[in-house]
């Protein structure tokens, strides 16, 4: 079964990642949720990394706000595909966040989402597992049928609406 580690800085990250959480529950992936500081646990942190693929892992996903650099520390020391997702909790607005998950040195990716981007990590993390395992790939394609189904739905509704 496929597994992916939920990895978050703080556990003021919770409300915003629920959104992924639910979205690995409605594909059925197992995961795990985590509070891992890459500056206040970096022992923790670097463990974890370096254990993650004996654990089961197969894909990490981690949040963080501020200029925190949670993913890239997990990213240095696995080599799992890490999804990072800036947290918008700053007067940058998030900013911060993104760029010190974007800009990765050569060599050392992490996948970046947009911010607030949780839903998404999820969907890209489910995605990286369907290329091993054919039923997620099975479901990306019937979620992706409903979003469209959803949009037709609303494109006549506004046209009864405005017509």
């Amino acid at each position: 079964m496929p597994k992916v580690a939920v990895v978050m800085g703080s556990d003021s990250d919770l409300p915003l990642m629920k959104k992924c959480i639910n979205t690995l529950k409605e594909f059925g992936v197992e995961f795990d949720v985590r509070i891992i500081s890459a500056h206040r646990t970096p022992d923790i942190a670097s463990d974890f990394a370096k254990n993650a693929v004996g654990k089961g892992y197969e894909v990490i996903i981690a949040a963080a706000g501020k200029a925190a650099h949670l993913a890239g520390v997990l990213a240095a020391m696995t080599t799992l595909p890490v999804i990072g997702v800036p947290v918008k909790s700053s007067t940058l607005d998030g900013l911060d966040s993104l760029l010190s998950m974007v800009e990765m040195p050569k060599g050392v990716p992490v996948a970046t989402v947009a911010i607030d981007g949780a839903e998404n990590a999820a969907l890209l993390a489910v995605q990286i597992l369907a290329l091993k395992y054919p039923e997620l790939s099975k479901k990306v394609v019937a979620y992706r049928d409903k979003m469209a189904q959803d949009v037709a739905k609303k494109d006549e509704e506004i046209k009864k609406e405005v017509f």
